[in-house]
């Protein structure tokens, strides 16, 4: 294989929903091209792109695949991404590394939320894009009905290159403005005919040239002289323009393509090897020192890896970008994350299972790695005495849960293990052992994304799991000041134990005075503040503990006890066991033993005297609630707001973006368990939705009760 500099090579991420055919496209690409000999379909489950047993079963992109290619003196790597909104991951990793995306959008579905979804995720990334109407000869395409809805949502950037003289069954022609020429497909021809655009296509041709023309010409100040001397450019002239309005996402070519019948994909593989942007053209990723890396072959060597998968007969295959620098098999560099050494004895171009053996990569390139040591996904490699690490890739928060555990507990660490190995594989899979809810909780992106996850477990890894109904990480809290005091008096022979502690509680925000005096019971109960400490706790909020003990009624060696009772209590709230928060307590006196007294008297005391005080103190249960941000198409406005104030959901706003409404609300984490199924129940798979957690806030009174009672029977059956 050739060795391909910077500027030979084009890094392209293949976006679009579900069922817009981008595994369809890919095949015949690598066909086109010679990679492969005959094109697989994902009805026969032959493809490249989708080769792993869990994407044959489902006939669905699970994972982004690396797609690479030579062709017309350049190096394509293509990554094809999953359409699923599930499995988002593979579509932001791939938009972070690539240059540029390529848009399917099927002819006959037109927008759709995945579009809008991916498409903001180019907008963010501020990359260059190309719409590829897809499918253009389904019995249902609509080309015009597609490209307003194109301009519609996205305005007069979109700028058609190619259009077809009819959709539909009777597709058999395309009219492509930029070469003015027509290509038609005789029945059963594999190449077709390149013909003059007919008379009763010329107007409609023209008006769509002279948007292009003036679109090319106004990213150049060059091409705008020559366009207002000469009234038109040159076919080349036109497509630097062109390049030159992609880059700045001022333009956003259209073309059309039937990718299962092979028919336009030859033309949008050469206009991309000409006109898609290469690595040094866009603006150079920053380190974690915020430090611009160029992507320049003479630069010291700097590898980025962005993705791993674990494949059969092989193991773990990392994927990488050249950031900086070259790579020559067999050299040793040092990974900065793990502080490691690596030799990348092994380097390979990839397409699917497909690999080249290639013995040099200049910067800007994607390959793969095998049998390495000790490199994971987000990791940086470089040469001796560098310090590039990069970290440019941020996913979204999970939006699904579940607590998972083996049907066979003798299989718990074995799972733990798989679990651990598939995060790798997909970042946006959280696995989190709680010590608090007593389960192991999986979280990620939809229904779908966990189910996929279940079925490899138990089919590659032979791993029978089940999935539970996650618990709620409830916190507690005090909503008043409240007083008590505990005596823990033991005598069993020898020496005795003896601990008094007397404190006030109160519930705590940030900044809140001390009170010079208490009242309680018609006495009063005045504090000297002798020392406070602020205790920032693991599961949020504070305990502030001030000890206020006077006249050496408890001996200042016996304190860190009491505040270690204090915290046994914390991490056991006395209402459901949920962990507490927000408590300010202040010890003011107790009694002490000159035999007797010990620190484990003084801790038990202690929190015997907090636990009391707790339930005094008009203790609360608090829940978490999310916000969350839901994305449909209008008429769905209705039935969604309707849901999400049946399950205690506040709305906060509405936003409106062309024809789908964003509604904007807060709800309880509770209520949100089964919220990705719902939402594509009621909007027909059309709405998407994100979550983040907001804060803690208390629960309902009604909801309180329930949780008591549901606490008190499940203490009651562990007795």
């Amino acid at each position: 294989m050739k060795t391909y500099q910077t500027n030979e090579i084009k890094n392209i991420a293949l976006l679009g929903s579900s069922g817009s055919g981008k595994t369809t496209l890919a095949e015949a690409m690598l066909f086109e091209s010679g990679v492969i000999k005959r094109r697989g379909s994902v009805k026969n489950q032959n493809t490249v792109s989708d080769y792993f047993p869990v994407e044959k079963e489902y006939e669905y992109s699970v994972f982004s695949t690396i797609l690479s290619y030579e062709w017309k003196d350049k190096m394509m790597n293509f990554i094809d991404c999953p359409g699923s909104d599930d499995f988002i991951g593979g579509v932001i990793s791939a938009l972070n590394v690539t240059d540029m995306a390529m848009m399917l959008i099927h002819a006959a579905n037109g927008i759709e939320v995945g579009t809008m979804n991916q498409f903001r995720y180019t907008e963010e990334l501020k990359k260059p894009l190309l719409f590829l109407i897809n499918q253009i000869d389904h019995e249902k395409a609509d080309f015009e009905n597609t490209l307003s809805g194109l301009k519609e949502m996205y305005g007069n950037k979109v700028m058609v290159v190619q259009y077809p003289v009819s959709s539909g069954t009777s597709f058999d022609a395309v009219v492509d403005v930029l070469k003015q020429k027509m290509y038609k497909w005789a029945p059963g021809a594999k190449e077709p005919e390149v013909l003059d655009i007919p008379d009763s296509e010329k107007d409609r041709a023209d008006e769509y040239f002279q948007i292009l023309l003036e679109g090319a010409a106004e990213n150049d100040e060059g091409l705008m002289e020559k366009f207002f001397d000469q009234g038109t450019l040159s076919e080349e002239e036109m497509r630097q323009g062109i390049h030159k309005g992609m880059l700045s996402r001022s333009m956003f070519p259209v073309f059309v393509a039937s990718s299962e019948k092979n028919m336009c994909v030859h033309r949008v593989m050469n206009f991309l090897s000409m006109v898609a942007p290469s690595p040094n053209d866009v603006p150079a990723p920053k380190n974690t020192d915020g430090v611009e890396i160029k992507p320049d072959s003479n630069e010291p060597t700097s590898l980025f890896f962005f993705k791993t998968t674990v494949e059969p007969h092989i193991g773990e295959v990392s994927y990488f970008k050249v950031m900086s620098g070259k790579v020559t098999e067999g050299d040793d560099l040092v990974n900065i994350n793990r502080s490691t050494k690596e030799r990348l004895s092994q380097l390979q171009t990839v397409a699917g299972q497909i690999r080249n053996k290639v013995e040099v990569l200049h910067a800007g390139s994607i390959a793969a790695a095998v049998k390495l040591k000790d490199v994971r996904t987000g990791n940086t490699l470089n040469a001796k005495e560098i310090n590039n690490k990069f970290d440019f890739i941020k996913y979204p928060e999970p939006r699904y849960r579940r607590a998972i555990r083996p049907l066979a507990e003798s299989d718990t660490e074995k799972m733990s293990e798989v679990l651990n190995r598939m995060k790798e594989e997909d970042p946006t899979w959280i696995v989190e052992v709680s010590k608090e809810l007593k389960q192991t909780i999986v979280s990620g992106q939809g229904e779908f994304h966990l189910k996929t996850l279940k079925w490899r477990i138990e089919n590659n890894d032979k791993i029978e799991v089940e999935f539970l109904e996650p618990k709620i990480p409830y916190r507690e809290t005090i909503t008043k000041a409240a007083r008590a005091d505990y005596r823990h008096k033991k005598q069993s022979g020898g020496a005795g134990q003896f601990g008094e502690v007397h404190m006030i509680v109160e519930p705590y925000t940030e900044g809140m005075p001390v009170p010079e005096v208490f009242r309680f019971g018609g006495q009063e109960f005045k504090i000297s503040v002798r020392d406070t400490q602020e205790v920032e706790l693991e599961w949020g909020g504070k305990l502030v503990f001030i000890n206020s003990i006077v006249g050496g009624a408890i001996d200042a060696r016996f304190v860190p006890a009491i505040m270690k009772g204090l915290m046994q209590r914390m991490e056991q709230g006395p209402l459901t066991g949920s962990y507490a928060r927000d408590v300010r307590v202040i010890v003011y006196d107790g009694k002490m033993h000159p035999v007797d007294s010990n620190e484990i008297s003084f801790m038990i005391a202690g929190r015997n005297a907090f636990s009391t005080a707790f339930k005094q103190a008009g203790p609360k249960i608090l829940e978490p609630v999310y916000d969350v941000v839901v994305s449909i198409p209008a008429e769905y406005m209705g039935d969604i707001m309707s849901d999400l104030q049946g399950r205690r959901g506040m709305i906060m706003g509405m936003d409106s973006e062309k024809g789908f409404e964003q509604l904007k609300a807060r709800v309880p984490l509770k209520e949100m368990s089964n919220y990705s199924t719902t939402l594509s129940s009621l909007t027909g798979g059309r709405g998407s939705f994100s979550m983040k957690f907001a804060s803690y806030e208390l629960v309902p009174a009604d909801v309180q009760d329930r949780l008591l009672k549901e606490y008190e029977a499940q203490k009651e059956e562990e007795d």
